[in-house]
């Protein structure tokens, strides 16, 4: 019997196991579906895609089944629909971090498969940097950060830094090159079983490093690198789109007659013109660096009280890179800050302290009370302050003062809690894209690059 007319297996014995993964019959069976038939090729138009629903549906599933990936390169930004779709409108810094051949030159090849064109990989290893203990970062580093800069101008969704990262000093640099930037930064470490086993390692590290300058790297990547605060960090688009609704607030609540006639007791400026327009853009002008984000644990590097013990927790380990979706209930003024507030689901409250929701003296509020966003800040006062004067208005909410209703402005009921503070409650809640993650930088002032229109008072505002 000629090959393009060999008898396929049979399938009627629904009984017996199907073990075709490597077998001679599937791949006589397979080879069948591409010869053509004895009447010519032009008749094996019969297996395009209009009769793939008469084949068999083992060989359906087998052929649209992906690829499972390997344990070691599970992580939410490679397999979870909604992280890849938030990182795809984010700005991304991936900074690989591990010793020489724990895996990951192959971590950051997945990374660029997934996103594909919007995503560059800087290894150090082309640049001819070989990892070693040093007493200083070598100058070849220069070129690295050069060609990084120009990607960041870029606007590339996705950077992939791919190097040891054993030395702090090394990685200050890179945090300061996302905080101009506006990067948020997502520490990755390989999850090979090799990644700390330096006999191994001896053989796969491509420097040829022998074991014991292998061991010497080996300290300084056993620990993890703590953030200076863990906290959701709003997409690209989430943040835009936050600022752009917070703007508006601002100017429309700087028109209202209500909030003129005080302004000058709380804000400093006041006039009974109808057409003077308070400028409220100008008051909060303090723009510290970072991405538009809230926080859940300030961890100082590891030093805060609680920070290590939070930083262990499975399920925030687990939720690292992951996406969630916030909801932004409501938008406030204080004469300090200007903020948006935060409702957690219980999926999110895991993440939240059980210490954060309390007021000085002792006032303990329900919990995820102190959630926001903060927007801008006015000149010398701290972003830390935020939250405090969220608490405040919670405080009051809890003592029975809703607030008093003045009107309605844009996007909802604007109320007046008195002493220059001021709640707009949204009548459609917004919904945000948002990466749990850490802030790693200096959290100082920064010059900035890039973003939203210049002169906006939230244009880049670091959140504690």
């Amino acid at each position: 019997m000629k090959r393009g007319c060999e008898e396929a297996p049979s399938l009627q014995n629904a009984n017996e196991p199907l073990r075709w993964s490597s077998s001679p019959q599937r791949r006589r069976f397979l080879l069948l579906l591409r010869l053509p038939p004895p009447g010519g090729a032009a008749m094996n138009k019969g297996f395009g895609r209009k009769s793939h629903a008469f084949l068999p549906k083992i060989f359906r599933k087998m052929s649209s089944q992906p690829k499972e990936r390997p344990e070691s390169l599970q992580f939410p930004f490679l397999d979870d629909d909604e992280t890849i779709a938030t990182i795809r409108e984010s700005k991304t810094f991936f900074i690989l971090r591990g010793l020489p051949g724990s895996g990951k030159s192959t971590l950051a090849h997945a990374i660029h498969d997934k996103y594909k064109d919007a995503c560059k990989i800087i290894s150090a290893d082309n640049y001819k940097i070989q990892p070693a203990i040093r007493s200083a970062i070598p100058d070849e580093y220069s070129k690295v950060d050069e060609d990084l800069g120009d990607y960041c101008k870029r606007d590339i969704s996705v950077l992939v830094v791919d190097d040891t990262h054993h030395e702090r000093e090394r990685l200050e640099q890179l945090f300061d090159i996302a905080d101009k930037y506006r990067y948020q930064v997502i520490i990755v470490e390989p999850k090979t079983s090799w990644k700390l086993d330096c006999l191994q390692l001896k053989d796969k590290n491509q420097w040829k490093l022998s074991v014991d300058e292998v061991k010497k790297l080996k300290p300084s990547l056993e620990k993890d690198f703590p953030p200076l605060y863990f906290g959701w960090f709003l997409s690209k688009r989430s943040s835009e789109n936050l600022r752009k609704t917070g703007q508006a607030f601002l100017d429309e609540l700087a028109s209202f007659k209500v909030f003129k006639k005080e302004a000058n007791k709380h804000f400093g400026q006041s006039s009974e013109d109808p057409k003077m327009k308070i400028d409220l853009t100008g008051y909060f002008v303090k723009r510290p660096p970072g991405v538009l984000h809230c926080t859940t644990k300030f961890t100082d590097f590891g030093k805060a009280p609680g920070a290590e013990d939070y930083a262990q927790q499975e399920i925030v380990k687990s939720s690292y890179g992951k996406a969630f979706f916030l909801t932004i209930s409501a938008l406030f003024i204080t004469p300090r800050t200007a903020g948006a507030r935060v409702e957690l689901n219980e999926q999110q409250m895991l993440l939240w302290p059980n210490d954060v929701d309390v007021l000085q003296p002792a006032v303990n509020l329900p919990k995820g009370s102190r959630a926001h966003v903060t927007l801008g800040c006015a000149s010398g006062v701290e972003a830390v302050q935020t939250g405090i004067d969220l608490l405040e208005f919670v405080k009051l909410e809890k003592a029975g003062n809703k607030g008093e209703e003045v009107g309605e402005i844009g996007g909802g009921k604007l109320l007046s809690y008195g002493n220059g503070m001021w709640m707009l409650l949204l009548s459609k809640k917004i919904e945000v894209r948002a990466i749990f993650s850490g802030y790693y930088g200096k959290g100082k002032l920064v010059p900035t690059q890039g973003g939203s229109k210049r002169g906006s008072p939230f244009n880049a505002c670091i959140i504690i």
